[in-house]
Parts: C-alpha cells; structure tokens; sequence
C-alpha cells in the first residue's frame, strides 16, 4: 500500500514537477491531495487523508501551531526549502520541522525522506539523522518584562523540573500555595519561575501586585505558536521578582483562554525547564474534555493548558482545603485526576488547617478521611494563618517577606524543600 502525502507549495515551481514524478507509482508513495494554504492542509489533515506532507518553506501562515496541529491528526510534516537557503531551514528546524528535503531533489530521495519520517514518527522516535538538509549536512528587585536584559540560563543542559499545584473547585488556595512553593524555592538558592496558567480566573499578578496587562503567558503561547520558545525569549516576558523568582503572570481576562493552547503551553514549559530549576504551575480547576465528545473535528478545549500541564508535571501538588466540603470536593477531583492516568501520583496538601472545621484532632481525622475515601495520605498539612496570608494580599508581597516567622510559611519551607528536592534545615538556621 502507497503511503498517502499531502503537498502546500504555496505556488511554488517544484510541486508540479515532483507530483507528477511521485504518480509514477515507483516510489511506495502517492499524492491523495494537493492543498492551496495552510487552512486546506489542515482541513484536509483532520480527516485523515494523509501520513505525511510537503510543506513549502514560503508557504504563508507556516507557524509552529500548524506543525503541532498537523501532528496532532497523525500527520508528519516534511520541509521543502531552497538548496543553500539555511534562514529556511533554521525557521522550519524552529517550527519543529525536522526531516527537510531541497527544492531540487531526486524524486527517490524525497520518497525515502518521506517514508523513514512516517516509520520514525510510527515508532515514536525522531533518529538524529532526520534532523538535516539531504546534500547539505552542516546546518548551522521587581524589574519589568523586558525592563533589563535577562540573563541566560546557568547550565545550557539545565532541565528543571515543573511543579503543578492544582486543586478542586471551591479556591482552596491553590494560588497561595504556588505563590508560597515559588518563592520558598528560590530562597533555598535554586532559580524559580511561576506561571500562572488558570484559564478561568488567573491571580498571581494582583497578589503579587503586578500589572495584569504585562504580556506574559498570553505573548510566550503567542511566540510559541509562531516558533519554538527558548529561555532567553522567555526571561524577557517574566517578571524578577527576586533573585531566585521569576514570574510569568496569566491572563487579564478569561475570555482569551483560546489564546493558550496545549502544544504552545508544552512549548513554554520546556523554556522554562532550560530557564529554571524548578517551574511552579498555578493551574485552573477544570479537568473536564467535553469538547471532544461535542466536535468532531480538532476543537479547542479550554482546560487543555491545565491538562497539558499536568501531563509534562513532574510533581503534582494537589491543594484541598481542610473542612467537610473542601475534603469531599478534593476526594472527587483525585478521582478525576486518576481518570487521567497521568505519570506521577499527586502530593496531597491540606490547606488552612485549624481546629473547629472538624471534630476532634484534625490532622488525625483528616488523615484518617482521606485514607477512607481516597486511598492516600496527605503530604503536608497547611496551618490557617489568616494574619499573614491577609497582610502579605494587602502588601502585593510573598509570606517570605511579611511573615518571616509564620506558622504557614515554616510549613510551605518545609513542602517547598522536599518537592524540590534540597534539604531545609540549612534554611531554617539562616
């Protein structure tokens, strides 16, 4: 059976001639169709069409989402540039176009090109040798977003790890604890980035009190989509809040959720993995998909940033709040997480934890709750410290810095070493 190729030229000369050389039937591949943009070759994707595409290097509207929506509906795409072009194939190498062929190349190879691409991409690897050009093997304080010039990562194979603090409905304070997780982080001497990701009502800026209408998340999935991000860009669109934070802050306003789509979202995680030792992920609430049971086409899925966080997570911290209601809603939401058969196993934290809410010792009956219901046991309890959490939203400050001695911020010290990894006792000393 010949595999099916779609082709986008774009106009350009060498479709026709390739085209009818590939109709030869000789190859192992054959065109099923030849699509006039961008819009048509991912039309023509969704409905399964196709394996592979060629793809003009000058085709308009080549973006780095197009890539990621081609690969999506199992479609591997294969670059067609210029021979000696090396812009060209540094911009499809940076779209995440890997296999690329030159514009004159013998119908042979472009068939092999195109066959070994589907193989590779079938086994779910990407060899080495596909990432090169046939007859070419050389490639070549709180400051602002973009307010000093950010500077580069320490190690150029730092791969930090990402920490997903998520939580059911009902604000049990999952941004507290992100807030707290981050700052404590950087203090322990390791370079922090939060992020803000909540698609129905990001707060990390006016509780840190930033500006919301800075370009964060919003313009790093912006720059994503046109091509890949990497950590210098990204440092240029964080705020420094400390030396050890850096804060890449939500949207202003939920209706441009659109804007934040799953792949430009992995984009931006991997900058921030090369960008910091740890990236601290406030995430929304929603882990429903019911957009896919409503389309029958790729349709956009408004908790897609928060599933794609949780997905590249290496820790997932999962905030309850310590009353009858929150632990009911948090034992529905760890049933909803193990739904998604995600690769780690959350970190429970109970959060304002004081006597009153529950009868008897409530870290005992709290404990003793969740094992019930849930099969787990919390990881930290959290103590309510309304004073200090009060004065540092007043401040647009971090507990770290209003509440240095504070019953809450020892425990985010202690739960901010351990997801991290470092030890603490040196921190409490200082």
């Amino acid at each position: 059976m010949k595999l099916p190729v779609l082709t986008a030229a774009g106009g350009a000369e060498w479709e026709t001639g390739l085209v009818a050389a590939l109709e030869g039937g000789q190859f192992g591949v054959a065109v099923s169709r030849r699509c006039v943009d961008v819009v048509e070759l991912l039309a023509v994707a969704a409905t399964g069409q196709g394996r592979a595409a060629l793809v003009s290097a000058e085709l308009r509207h080549l973006d780095a989402d197009a890539v990621d929506r081609l690969s999506a509906s199992g479609v591997v795409p294969v670059g067609v540039v210029a021979r000696g072009d090396v812009a060209a194939e540094e911009r499809l190498r940076a779209l995440g176009i890997a296999d690329l062929v030159p514009d004159d190349a013998e119908p042979s190879i472009v068939a092999s090109v195109l066959l070994e691409a589907v193989r590779a991409a079938s086994a779910g690897s990407t060899p080495a040798a596909h990432d090169r050009m046939f007859g070419d093997p050389t490639a070549s304080l709180a400051v602002p977003p973009g307010g000093v010039a950010p500077e580069p990562p320490t190690a150029a194979t730092r791969r930090g790890r990402v920490i997903a603090v998520w939580g059911p409905t009902g604000a049990p304070g999952r941004t507290t604890v992100a807030i707290g997780l981050a700052d404590e982080i950087g203090r322990h001497g390791l370079a922090a980035l939060l992020v803000d990701t909540d698609v129905y009502g990001a707060s990390v800026a006016p509780a840190l009190g930033l500006l919301d209408d800075s370009p964060g998340l919003a313009a790093a999935c912006r720059q994503a989509a046109a091509t890949r991000m990497d950590a210098a860009a990204l440092a240029a669109l964080c705020w420094q809040i400390t030396p050890g934070l850096r804060v890449l802050t939500g949207l202003p306003v939920a209706a441009r959720w659109p804007e934040l789509r799953p792949a430009a979202i992995e984009s931006v995680l991997d900058a921030g993995r090369a960008l910091s030792d740890c990236v601290v992920v406030d995430c929304g609430f929603s882990l429903e998909t019911d957009e896919e049971l409503s389309f029958d086409t790729l349709a956009p899925r408004r908790n897609g940033a928060t599933l794609a966080v949780l997905g590249a997570a290496d820790v997932i911290v999962a905030v309850g709040a310590a009353d009858p209601i929150g632990v009911q809603r948090l034992v529905r939401g760890l049933g909803e997480l193990r739904e998604l058969d995600l690769a780690v196993a959350p970190w429970v934290v109970l959060n304002r934890v004081r006597r009153g809410a529950v009868p008897g010792d409530p870290v005992a009956e709290l404990t003793g709750a969740l094992e019930r219901f849930a099969g787990c046991r919390p990881a930290a309890f959290l103590p309510l410290d309304q004073a200090a959490t009060d004065a540092a939203l007043a401040r647009g400050k971090t507990l770290a810095e209003t509440s240095r001695r504070g019953a809450l911020r020892a425990a985010l010290v202690e739960l901010a070493g351990a997801v991290a990894g470092v030890p603490t006792a040196g921190h409490r000393r200082r």
